[in-house]
């Protein structure tokens, strides 16, 4: 019997292209691209043209793409440090219930530091309701964090429509 791969929330195959695109860095040009010597030189150009091309293809400054590790480290970065830009501006967030623990431990963090947590309750299905994020924003809501795809259950959060309803209240907006 053929097996059917579900788990694409957490990672993929990798396509062949992407496969050879990446041999030249993992054979020859393996040096790190933040040190200093002549190894460096070719990695550093492909990763100042990745983020040359990211940027171009979201409509921002290659200034404001920033590689992580990790999905994990990119959402601690991500909601910790729109916590510290906001400081004590407006220290209220909002989270769904279903949030992967790259979310909701740095949620936890935030109440560790002071800051008010709303959780959003899901419905059967896993999703959240926009009208439900919206009931929960306050004058001091400086984040909202849902995430895109349910990593358990794959269901598709109305992510365009929350946003519109956070944006329309002056708070972040963050999505994993």
């Amino acid at each position: 019997m053929a097996s059917i791969y579900l788990d694409y929330n957490a990672t993929t195959p990798v396509a062949p292209e992407v496969v050879a695109a990446m041999l030249p860095f993992l054979r020859e040009h393996f040096g790190n691209p933040s040190s200093a010597h002549a190894y460096a030189d070719a990695p550093r150009r492909a990763m100042a043209a990745a983020r040359e091309d990211t940027a171009r293809l979201i409509g921002a400054r290659a200034a404001e793409i920033v590689f992580t590790g990790s999905a994990t480290e990119a959402n601690n970065l991500a909601i910790l440090g729109v916590a510290r830009a906001l400081g004590d501006a407006r220290r209220h967030a909002v989270i769904s219930a279903v949030e992967h623990p790259a979310v909701s431990e740095p949620a936890r963090r935030l109440q560790e530091l002071g800051w008010s947590v709303t959780v959003v309750p899901v419905d059967e299905y896993g999703r959240v309701a926009p009208g439900d994020v919206a009931a929960a924003l306050r004058s001091d809501t400086g984040l909202v964090s849902v995430m895109h795809a349910n990593n358990e259950v794959g269901t598709i959060q109305p992510i365009a429509e929350i946003a519109a309803r956070v944006h329309s209240r002056g708070a972040l907006m963050h999505t994993d």
